[in-house]
């Protein structure tokens, strides 16, 4: 699959695209094979996005994507990208929106296979910040939620 490394503030990233769509976006670059060598259209699009948001530049993504999994990962998916940029919501909201629990939403946030695109940080517990499956752990959410301006509960 074609996939492309770039740095960020958070580490390095691999984004992963699949059949004309963005599938994964890991923290480092864990996958074996050539790298760099597969910079198609997409994935360029995809770090020129990732670069902006990180800048301050960009609020919302506009790419392609494919979500592996259940329909309710995929329900959970699409809730978390509903969330806008800089505002959070708990996983009992998510919950009530997908008709699940607040503890499936939070394992379907784990599983986010395209974390900081789907914004999984946006998401925390009714008294907690949550947890955070991306390199680093809560200390990247916590780097995320304040680039984004939502930290004041933080702070």
């Amino acid at each position: 699959m074609p996939r492309l490394t770039l740095p960020s503030p958070t580490g390095a990233l691999t984004i992963v695209e699949r059949d004309g769509a963005i599938v994964r976006l890991d923290w480092g670059d864990r996958m074996p094979g050539p790298k760099g060598v597969d910079q198609t259209a997409l994935l360029q699009c995809a770090a020129a996005q990732l670069e902006a948001y990180f800048a301050g530049d960009l609020q919302e993504f506009d790419l392609p994507l494919d979500v592996a999994g259940s329909q309710f990962q995929r329900d959970v998916c699409d809730a978390m990208s509903a969330i806008p940029f800089g505002e959070t919501r708990t996983y009992g909201d998510i919950a009530a929106d997908v008709s699940g629990s607040a503890q499936a939403v939070g394992n379907a946030c784990g599983g986010n296979p395209i974390p900081v695109i789907i914004p999984c940080h946006r998401v925390l517990g009714a008294s907690s910040l949550g947890g955070f499956s991306g390199s680093g752990g809560v200390e990247t959410k916590v780097w995320l939620l304040r680039h984004e301006g939502a930290a004041g509960l933080l702070i």
